[in-house]
Formats: C-alpha cells, structure tokens, sequence
C-alpha cells in the first residue's frame, strides 16, 4: 500500500485540503461530485485519507430522507470504509500519519464511564448519534463548497461521526481504528459497520453455542453476517427467511442451511420454524426494520430459553409489538449497537485474527460489485434494486 505523503512532516498537514466527495444537497436528489475544502483535524481529531469505502442500506436510507427528524443538507454520507491517517489533531497519541485505519460510526474514547464499561460498547460523547451532523469539539463542520463565482463558503454536514464519501475526511479520533498494515484495506472496509454488526450479534450478544439453531430474518448484508459469525461457532441449523428467494443462492454460499420464503409458505414464518426446529430456534436475529417481522422473529424462538436480537433500524414512533406477558413464556429480546464491539479495543485483535488464519470471515462473499468513486451513483442504484449486497468503491 502506497503511503507516501503521509509520514510525519508531510506538506498538507495543517493546511486546508481540496479534494472530491459525492455530496447530497436535498432528500433524494442524484449525488453531485462536488470539489470541497476538508479542514485540518482540531484536537482530538484526525483526518483520513480514504481509500475504499462501501454503501450500506443505511447510506441509502437517509439519503431518501426517510426520517424527516433526520434530515440536514448538503450532506456528505459513507460510513464504511478504510484508509491511511494523513494528520492528526492536539492530544491524539493513538494515531500517527500512515497509520492505517478503519473508521468507526459507534466510537470509543476509551475514559468515560461507558468505555471503561464491559456491560456496553457505548461511548458518552462518540456513540452513533443518527442526529448528529457536526463535530463533537465545538458542533462545526470540517467539510465546506466555495462557490467559484462569489467566493461564498457554505458548510457541509457530516454523517455518522465518519463521512467516508469523501477523498479526505476528518473523524474524532474515538471513531478511528488502527489495524495491521498488511490487512488488505479493500476488504477491512467491511468492518465499519455490515460485518462487525451481524458477526458481533451472533458472538457478542447472543453468545451463539456450537450445535443450536438460528433464524435469521432479512438476508442483506448484515443478515448474511450473522450467519457467518453463526456459522464460525458451530450452529447447527441456519434458517434464512426472506420475501426475495432470489437471496437464497447467496444464502448457501455464505452457511445457510435451510430457507423460508416468507411470501410463499402458506402459514404465518413462526409456525413453519416452529415445524423444522421442534418448538423454535435457540436464537432469532431481526435484520428488516419492518415491525411485523420482528414480532415473527420474536415468537419463532423456543419458549423457555429463546433470544431475539434487533439489528434492524425499525420506524418511529411505533412501538414494540409485543405484551410484556409474552415475556413470561422466558423468551427475550434485545438490540444491539455495531455488534457490541467496542471498536478500538475489540476490532485490531479481530483483523489480526483473520490475517493469522485464526477466524476465517468470507470477506469476498459480500463484496458483489467493484467501482471507481466516480461511478457511485451507480453503485447507490444496484443496493436501491437489491442487485448488490457491497459495492466497493475505489478511491
């Protein structure tokens, strides 16, 4: 990897830096490919150089706008990604130029009450805020667009505490994590937020032991990382369920054992687990949004002992579709935050361990299209068909 220009004393640090981003200046409307002015980092701040970087549902979802509450324009998304450390701000110590990292939205200061936690990956001031769209030191903007002709500067916001759609971007430090340099950048990315998310819900949350049984509800990306982190601790049986049977092919590949079209099977999802588990799976993960389907999820586990984890970002202002009376039949239900990983700490010994042989994640199996930046837009439309599951963008 090419890090040059990023050793101490290189000649852009402390200055302003103008380079190009895929900005959103309203809900919806196609990405402009726009010059801007990307700040140095203040303190505890770094600024990146992006080398890849991927599109989640995520990414598409505030860009429509779905959340009126949500909304702030112009607008530069992006949250996974990987890339090299060109500065670093006051106070950082953790990171150094050329350092290679992978930003994180679910930060990790590493002082506060919540970090110094192990009941929470949380953070008191870098946790994922899907409201906050400026810095944390002093709630500006490190991104800006000069207009050519008047010379007017008008802010950019950021998203996810990352912004990775962006040749250049600035993080808190919390938000950045350094890996091994010989982890190939354009499979890190991944761990931003799809993999780490569905693979640390199966590890971290619902502690998944060899020989049980797992539904898995949304066969997306993070869907299919669940069943990989399944799969790495033995589960014995892996129920995909999805509305499009075009996913199951992927489905096999990635473990899946068996496959329930919810649209074609002629009975309500949790009576046709409830048949092929005797009784219900041990754990069922919620990867839609879509309350309906959460609450199938949640009755298709085992009385008694059943778990249900939420990863699916699920609409306001309704509520759980649950009575708290169906809670005394001792299943549970629980959600959880990029894995409940705490990324800095947890995610440099995850990489090692994949480059050691230790744990074998099937990078490539999510990675369905390859891209130029530029071509971004069309990257935005094969997720919006369900014809990609990654696109990697090459910056």
């Amino acid at each position: 990897m090419d890090t040059n220009g990023f050793s101490n004393g290189g000649s852009t640090q402390g200055k302003p830096i103008k380079c190009k981003a895929a900005v959103a200046w309203g809900p919806s409307e196609p990405l402009v490919m726009e010059e801007v002015e990307v700040a140095p980092p203040e303190r505890m701040e770094v600024r990146i150089k992006v080398l890849f970087t991927s599109i989640c549902h995520t990414d598409l979802s505030f860009w429509k706008g779905e959340n009126e509450l949500q909304r702030r324009f112009p607008r530069i998304f992006g949250h996974e990604a990987s890339g090299v450390v060109e500065s670093v701000g006051e106070g950082v110590e953790d990171l150094v130029p050329g350092d290679h990292v992978v930003p994180i939205f679910n930060g990790e200061c590493g002082s506060c009450a919540y970090c110094n936690s192990t009941a929470t990956n949380l953070c008191k001031s870098a946790r994922v805020n899907p409201f906050k769209s400026t810095m944390t030191l002093d709630d500006g903007t490190r991104f800006s667009v000069v207009d050519q002709s008047t010379g007017a500067r008008r802010p950019v916001y950021h998203f996810l505490n990352t912004s990775t759609f962006a040749e250049y971007t600035v993080l808190d430090s919390a938000c950045a994590v350094k890996i091994n340099p010989a982890a190939p950048l354009e499979k890190m990315c991944l761990l931003s937020c799809g993999i780490s998310t569905g693979i640390g819900a199966a590890w971290n949350t619902a502690n998944v032991s060899k020989g049980s049984t797992v539904a898995i509800f949304g066969l997306g990306a993070v869907g299919l990382a669940v069943a990989e982190g399944a799969r790495i601790r033995g589960a014995a049986k892996i129920i995909g369920v999805d509305i499009n049977p075009e996913k199951f092919t992927k489905g096999k590949e990635m473990a899946i054992t068996d496959f329930v079209n919810s649209k074609a099977c002629g009975k309500p999802v949790h009576e046709v687990i409830r048949e092929m588990t005797d009784g219900g799976v041990d754990y069922s993960f919620e990867c839609t949004g879509i309350l309906d389907v959460l609450r199938e999820s949640f009755v298709s586990t085992h009385d008694g002992w059943g778990l249900t984890v939420v990863l699916g970002i699920h609409p306001t202002p309704r509520t759980l579709p649950l009575h708290p009376m169906e809670l005394f039949d001792g299943r549970r239900i629980v959600a959880c935050t990029f894995g409940d990983f705490k990324g800095k700490t947890q995610l440099p010994l995850l990489v090692d361990q994949c480059m050691q042989g230790e744990v074998k994640i099937n990078f490539d199996g999510f990675i369905t299209h390859e891209m130029p930046f530029s071509e971004i837009r069309e990257a935005f439309r094969l997720l919006e068909e369900g014809k990609s599951l990654r696109c990697v963008l090459r910056l």
